[in-house]
């Protein structure tokens, strides 16, 4: 139904407007008495099986929502219901900010790819946390980010922000240092001011009663050297894990006229690169940290694959919106059967 008669009607209008729209209309139906138990009855997929212990942390099912989506913490309650394993929020930034000029959000309908140059347009931490404060059972990730305005020599001042706002609020973070929407951010992936950065977080972390896991979101477009530069990086500071991998500034092989678009590609052309990345990772740390694999999955194939390159977790976001909430439970059911 998604598919044949949703997708195409929402996808005749601008996808920012479309965005808003779909949580209006979400957060509208979910009011309604006996709506949320029927879309857990139709997309959730409980079973113990699926459960999945990682960094310290029990998931219900290896199958997430990756941030980016529900920056705000708007969501997360209504996404859980449509049986993802654990919500990302974010990025966060300490301060609310708009993000770049629209129109920052494309679609590439050929190529079954978006490209977005948003720039980390959210309302603030505080914002965020005040959403949480109701959260119950949900299990969060919450992705953190830098000011625009913040000049990069004082980048882990803002990280520091959203880590202390955030620390009661979410089960686990991630250091977003690899969009390529926020001028000169990925210059933080460079090894001395990465390193610096994840100490500093580390060691709030570890003044804390209970430390929650970092996990550090990369790039797709690192190279090798960059990439064993990153896991080195990983065995200095201590951190829990990767996210491999974020969207590309790559254009190879597009058909869609909205390729000259600046920002960031995701989707189906972002997946053999994202699970190419995830096996090096995972072969030459000799497994040595989790990874979550995102990057192009649109059905449970493209999934598997992530999964037996290396990846611990995955997550959705563009397959997420090509293919529809039905894609979570196909996912979880071929992980079950390849269980048997």
């Amino acid at each position: 139904m998604y598919k044949s008669l949703i997708r195409p009607i929402l996808f005749n209008f601008d996808p920012e407007k479309v965005h808003y729209f779909t949580f209006d209309a979400l957060k509208f139906l979910f009011k309604i008495p006996g709506i949320p138990s029927i879309f857990k009855n139709k997309f959730q997929l409980n079973n113990p099986r699926l459960e999945r212990k990682v960094f310290g942390l029990t998931f219900k099912n290896p199958v997430g929502l990756a941030a980016g989506f529900d920056k705000n913490a708007v969501l997360y309650k209504e996404l859980d219901s449509l049986g993802f394993g654990f919500i990302e929020i974010g990025t966060v930034t300490p301060k609310g900010q708009p993000g770049n000029e629209k129109t920052r959000l494309f679609r590439l309908k050929e190529d079954s790819a978006i490209i977005n140059r948003m720039g980390f347009n959210n309302e603030g931490v505080e914002a965020a946390v005040k959403r949480l404060r109701s959260n119950k059972n949900v299990l969060i990730g919450g992705n953190i980010g830098k000011n625009k305005n913040t000049p990069n020599e004082n980048a882990v001042s803002d990280y520091k922000i959203c880590f202390e706002a955030l620390f009661d609020h979410v089960d686990y973070f991630v250091v977003n240092v690899s969009s390529p929407n926020t001028p000169n951010l990925r210059e933080l992936q460079d090894k001395e001011p990465l390193t610096t950065l994840l100490n500093t977080l580390q060691q709030l972390n570890l003044l804390k009663s209970k430390s929650k896991p970092i996990l550090l979101k990369i790039a797709p477009d690192l190279t090798d050297e960059q990439l064993m530069d990153i896991i080195e990086i990983i065995s200095e500071t201590g951190i829990a894990g990767v996210i491999a991998t974020n969207t590309t500034i790559s254009r190879e092989g597009l058909q869609s006229e909205n390729k000259v678009e600046m920002g960031g590609l995701s989707g189906k052309p972002l997946k053999n690169r994202s699970t190419e990345v995830i096996r090096f990772l995972s072969e030459k740390s000799n497994n040595a940290f989790p990874i979550i694999g995102v990057g192009g999955i649109h059905n449970a194939k493209d999934a598997l694959e992530k999964l037996e390159a290396g990846a611990s977790l995955i997550q959705l976001y563009t397959g997420f919106i090509y293919e529809g909430p039905g894609l979570i439970k196909e996912i979880n059911k071929a992980i079950l059967a390849l269980a048997n």
